[in-house]
């Protein structure tokens, strides 16, 4: 797989060399929606399936989108996590961690009843605090099923606060989303 996100990495870095030579205004109406529908496509195609589980990895794709960051004038003086928050956007280990997050809100209501059957099991409790829909979490014995998606969703799932997850649709759901992990680090 590290193998993957390195072609990964090497194409949306291609991409973004040729926004670089190609494009002469750098502002951020114009850089910012070049990156979203060129490079980063490619930097988050499967991640679900292919998922970095390595800090080198998850540096590697970083490093493509700091890149895309310092392109835009008027930033060059902030951080890259200012940048970031100055543009309203999330790193990309957020980003993989909404579509995960995002993916089991659709199987937890059904969204994929035939394909999702099973994948997470209700933890049966009786405790007020957290979410309502908690889900049990498996026991691995290898340290490699930890990066598997149903391991790593629900212990995300889990700490999500009640008003994210009790919602009827997946609009919601993302906007509520949105604002809990803005609070994240």
């Amino acid at each position: 797989m590290s193998r993957q996100r390195a072609l990964a990495a090497q194409k949306a870095n291609c991409v973004l060399g040729c926004i670089k030579r190609g494009v002469t205004c750098r502002s951020r109406e114009v850089i910012l929606p070049l990156y979203s529908t060129l490079v980063r496509p490619h930097l988050e195609y499967c991640v679900q399936l292919w998922g970095p589980q390595y800090r080198r990895d998850m540096e590697l794709l970083e490093r493509v989108q700091r890149r895309a960051r310092k392109l835009i004038r008027g930033l060059e003086h902030l951080s890259y996590e200012d940048r970031l928050r100055e543009l309203g956007l999330f790193s990309l280990e957020k980003r993989r961690l909404r579509g995960d997050l995002t993916a089991a809100f659709q199987y937890l209501k059904g969204a994929y009843r035939k394909a999702g059957e099973g994948l997470f099991m209700r933890e049966c409790s009786d405790r007020t605090r957290g979410n309502g829909f908690k889900q049990k979490e498996g026991r691995v014995r290898l340290d490699v099923r930890n990066s598997f998606f149903t391991v790593r969703v629900v212990r995300q799932w889990n700490r999500l606060p009640r008003e994210a997850v009790e919602v009827p649709s997946l609009e919601v759901f993302k906007a509520r989303l949105d604002g809990a992990l803005g609070n994240v680090v």
